[in-house]
């Protein structure tokens, strides 16, 4: 487990602002006026439902908890890997968000018989806000 130990060696500043990005990224992203409307109609949701929904922190916590590991596992990876300027974390980002983070949104949209507007929104989300978090940590590092 020798790659844990670099847990104590990743800079936290760059975690904490790729970890903000990626949130700034999805808070414009699925704004109804950008791509929100689109989304909402793709998986048959008004904003009413939405604002309505139980859940609270309940919504927003895990999601930012796997935001927040996100950018640590990045911020390890990129700092093992010796990546240290924002291109190179920044492609090793990306092609990380397109194999599992876009594989995953194909394989379960696919199954669940979602539109494939669902799956291209939240890939396109995704790659962005990865790829995002890859380049600041990697710049940083």
């Amino acid at each position: 487990m020798d790659w844990l130990s670099y847990v104590f060696q990743i800079n936290w500043l760059a975690v904490f602002l790729a970890f903000a990005a990626s949130m700034a990224i999805g808070f414009v992203w699925y704004l109804p006026g950008v791509l929100g409307r689109r989304w909402m109609e793709a998986v048959g949701k008004t904003e009413e439902d939405l604002r309505s929904s139980e859940g609270g922190a309940g919504i927003w916590l895990p999601m930012m908890a796997a935001a927040a590991l996100t950018a640590i596992l990045l911020a390890v990876l990129i700092s093992k890997l010796g990546l240290g300027n924002a291109l190179a974390g920044g492609w090793f980002a990306f092609v990380l968000a397109l194999v599992f983070r876009v594989g995953g949104h194909v394989i379960h949209n696919g199954f669940a018989g979602r539109p494939a507007a669902v799956t291209l929104i939240d890939s396109g989300h995704d790659v962005l806000a990865v790829t995002a978090a890859g380049a600041i940590i990697g710049a940083m590092s």
